[in-house]
């Protein structure tokens, strides 16, 4: 299949980058290159861009679009996690903006044999962003406790029946593994009442995504990776995160306005004496969302959240 993903908050989010001609910038989740060609367009000759996923096919497509900037471009394959260790490798340490759109891609929904759609029933259970990985969410389904399970809906997929769907797959897989993502929607079906069934969105939505982020552990990931990012930067550097889910958005928010304020003495004390001193400044009070305009053409974009933390100076 090839790799098609459509850039949520595209020129909002380049624009907040505020991108100098020859600065270094990163794109901490390359997907298929769309967020990334619009930074590569305003770099010059003494500009670069480096390209950072995990996922084999986002890479490749994203070396194609972007083939055109020749050596202002470099791709790694790697977790942005990984995003300070894999700059000190090819002599950089520090840069003027990151981005991330922490979004999972059209590509991935979209290509049934990634298991990340409940809309295709005879998919393996996969759900992996980087496939050179050996945790899948068949494993989780299949060997997680019922207790973990329950812990996990709860918590990532924010969902009522969180006990009642665990229950039955632990129910269900006594007798035989769950393997495809048609098994697991419609075990989450059963668990939930017809009256909830036949209203709103499709009731295994929320289960897919508990269970995608588990299995890529993506808010562990954001939550200790934000902080090392943050000191990445250049004074005046800025980075720019957006979020599809309310859990990510709240690990975003809290650390910025950490960074911003990391003061931890008592608010009776006249003078701070804990010595912590702020990295910068919170650029957005409240999230920039996508227009009406957006949202209508791309649907996947409803939920989308950016938020931006600029660098103070040394």
């Amino acid at each position: 299949m090839e790799f098609c993903h459509t850039s949520v908050l595209l020129h909002e989010a380049v624009d907040s980058l505020h991108v100098s001609p020859d600065g270094i910038y990163v794109d901490g989740t390359l997907g298929g290159g769309g967020h990334s060609y619009e930074i590569a367009k305003r770099l010059s000759e003494g500009g670069r861009l480096i390209g950072i996923d995990q996922d084999d096919a986002a890479v490749r497509a994203a070396g194609k679009r972007l083939g055109e900037f020749g050596n202002k471009v470099t791709i790694i394959r790697a977790n942005y996690a990984q995003m300070g260790e894999k700059l000190g490798e090819i002599g950089i340490s520090s840069v003027n903006g990151i981005l991330l759109d922490l979004g999972v891609s059209s590509n991935q929904l979209d290509d049934a044999e990634r298991g990340f759609t409940y809309r295709d029933e005879h998919a393996p259970l996969d759900m992996r962003m980087d496939r050179r990985q050996p945790l899948t969410a068949r494993e989780v389904v299949n060997t997680w406790s019922a207790a973990e399970l329950s812990r996990i809906l709860r918590e990532y997929g924010e969902e009522k029946y969180a006990v009642r769907i665990a229950q039955k797959i632990a129910a269900c897989r006594a007798k035989k593994p769950i393997e495809t993502t048609g098994e697991l929607t419609q075990i989450v079906k059963a668990s939930i009442p017809a009256k909830e069934r036949a209203s709103g969105r499709h009731p295994a939505r929320r289960t897919f995504q508990a269970i995608r982020i588990e299995v890529n552990g993506e808010l562990r990931v954001l939550e200790e990776s934000l902080q090392k990012m943050i000191s990445l930067l250049k004074p005046g550097g800025r980075i720019c995160i957006i979020t599809f889910h309310s859990l990510e958005d709240r690990i975003v928010k809290d650390t910025f306005r950490t960074a911003e304020n990391p003061c931890i003495c008592p608010p009776d004390f006249p003078v701070c004496v804990c010595g912590r001193k702020s990295l910068g400044r919170v650029v957005t009070r409240k999230p920039i969302l996508p227009g009406e305009e957006e949202r209508e053409q791309n649907p996947r974009s409803k939920s989308a959240k950016m938020r931006i933390f600029e660098k103070g100076e040394a």
